[in-house]
């Protein structure tokens, strides 16, 4: 069974790119595309989808404000060339947030996270690739470099820093250049031990020495704590949160 889809973007360059994704996909139902919020919301009150494909910035009505309209939603993707929104876009409980210009493999991923909606309860869920989910203590990831994938155990990983859209992945024995995105860590790592305390840095709370200041420490090296992060770090990661 397709997953259904409307799209809702004003631009029509931004429409072409995720009707040819979305037929490509060959998994997903396109049922409409629309300019602005408000033709969608007339064709929401008698149709039902799966998933909208919902751009940010819209006339009359914004992205936002048209997910605060429709309640309850089916699953949202969102995809906006403004990554100011991110944080907010999570408290609002979308599936994804997809950065124009976008890839097809990373539309797809996006997509992904939406296959065990329409699967019967008794379906196992599909395992994701490239991704090992045993135990916690035994969980590790594949990362390209180049035309191998190499395996990295998530506990051995002490923290992530971003250099554009690479970002440099430093374990307890080395460190590993990578064509992803820090964005991408912060879907995919585990939130029990990763936290993003920085716009630049990824850290696993495990190897945490102390903190001072606006600094984590990890051994004698020193991490900023941004301003953005802090509280949230602070209030979800520390037992004994500093005043």
């Amino acid at each position: 069974m397709k997953i259904s889809c409307i799209i809702i973007e004003d631009q029509v360059p931004a429409q072409k790119i995720l009707q040819r994704y979305i037929a490509d996909m060959g998994t997903i139902a396109l049922k409409g595309t629309f300019n602005n919020a408000i033709s969608a919301l007339e064709f929401l009150k008698t149709t039902s989808v799966d998933v909208i494909f919902l751009d940010i910035h819209l006339p009359k009505i914004s992205g936002i404000n048209f997910l605060q309209i429709l309640t309850p939603h089916p699953k949202i993707i969102f995809t906006t060339a403004f990554s100011e929104y991110a944080i907010q876009s999570y408290e609002l409980d979308v599936v994804d947030y997809l950065l124009k210009p976008f890839s097809f493999e990373r539309f797809v991923k996006a997509v992904s996270k939406i296959y065990p909606t329409p699967q019967p309860a008794s379906a196992p869920m599909t395992t994701p690739p490239l991704k090992s989910t045993t135990t916690e203590e035994e969980e590790f990831i594949f990362v390209k470099d180049n035309n191998d994938y190499l395996k990295i155990n998530t506990c051995d990983i002490q923290y992530i820093k971003s250099d554009g859209d690479y970002t440099k992945i430093f374990t307890v024995d080395k460190a590993y250049f990578v064509a992803y995105s820090l964005r991408y860590w912060n879907e995919q790592l585990p939130t029990k031990y990763f936290c993003q305390i920085h716009k630049s840095y990824i850290i696993n709370i495990q190897f945490i020495t102390r903190i001072s200041g606006n600094q984590a420490f990890i051994a004698d090296q020193a991490l900023p704590i941004g301003r953005t992060f802090k509280d949230h770090f602070f209030t979800n990661y520390l037992k004994n949160p500093l005043k």
